[in-house]
């Protein structure tokens, strides 16, 4: 029989451990291989003493290597079989000036990365993929190509069975504060987006992480919870990590039970599946095993 395969794929580094760190350690803990592809190594981070891609001292090289090896450390927390590196250069947030520079990620052609992809849907076969749903109000321009060349590659290939789109209901935002008012939490204010620049991104320089307005999609649209509960010390493991981004975000100062309850459980809209497997689902590998 062959062996069970999840393979993730994730624009920078540090998205796998926020978005789905506990799904990740949950099958890798169940003895599933779990690949990770992260596209770009995120140079428009945060450089050290949170100076920003703007500001003078960020040396973009520097924050990649930075980036990567919290990237290693996250994944070894998380159980992560195999890591593997595009290498392209982040696009950075969108609307910034790095949007511009040729080498970033999301110039490049889909028909090229997505044949990168299918080499390595040829070399794990894997049965499961996930990547980032289209348009869920995080419209980073680096978010919107993994998905673009992953359902490219998915089209090409007839090796995966499923895919699934990582997106939060809108109820997420609002449970999130309710868990956060209990334990005394103090979250930033939400940002506003203006009417030139659209939402403004979750994880953006003012709000680390924070859901912004318009974030999400409608409840119902959800296919697959993922009860990774029980995983989540190698996620906040993960997490701490990616030390030189996250540092300073929310998701530190929720103490180990509220973490568990407020990023225990991942969702995800099912967007492609051979099984017949039948909805909502609990298992990313429901009609494979």
């Amino acid at each position: 029989m062959e062996q069970l395969t999840l393979m993730a794929v994730h624009a920078h580094p540090d998205d796998e451990s926020n978005s789905t760190g506990g799904t990740l350690a949950r099958y890798s803990a169940e003895g599933i291989r779990t690949v990770l592809v992260t596209c770009t190594n995120g140079e428009f981070g945060d450089a050290p003493g949170k100076i920003k891609p703007d500001e003078e001292g960020h040396d973009p090289d520097d924050v990649a290597r930075i980036r990567l090896a919290e990237l290693g450390l996250a994944s070894e927390a998380l159980g992560v079989s195999h890591l593997e590196i595009f290498g392209y250069r982040d696009s950075g947030m969108r609307g910034w000036p790095q949007n511009d520079d040729p080498r970033a990620f999301h110039h490049q052609p889909d028909d090229v990365v997505a044949d990168r992809l299918v080499e390595l849907f040829d070399r794990f076969r894997p049965q499961v993929v996930i990547t980032y749903f289209a348009n869920s109000g995080y419209n980073h321009p680096d978010h919107l190509k993994a998905h673009d060349v992953t359902r490219a590659a998915i089209e090409r290939s007839d090796i995966p069975s499923k895919l699934y789109l990582i997106a939060r209901p809108r109820s997420y935002r609002e449970r999130l504060r309710a868990i956060a008012d209990e334990y005394g939490i103090e979250l930033p204010p939400l940002p506003q987006p203006s009417p030139a620049s659209g939402p403004v991104p979750a994880g953006s320089p003012t709000t680390p992480g924070l859901p912004p307005p318009g974030f999400g999609v409608d409840d119902d649209m959800i296919t697959t919870h993922i009860d990774a509960s029980r995983y989540c010390v190698q996620k906040r493991t993960a997490l701490a990590a990616h030390a030189s981004q996250l540092e300073d975000s929310f998701f530190v100062r929720f103490p180990d039970e509220a973490f568990a309850r407020a990023f225990g459980v991942e969702s995800f809209i099912r967007g492609h599946d051979s099984t017949g497997a039948p909805l909502p689902e609990d298992d990313l590998f429901s009609g494979l095993r």
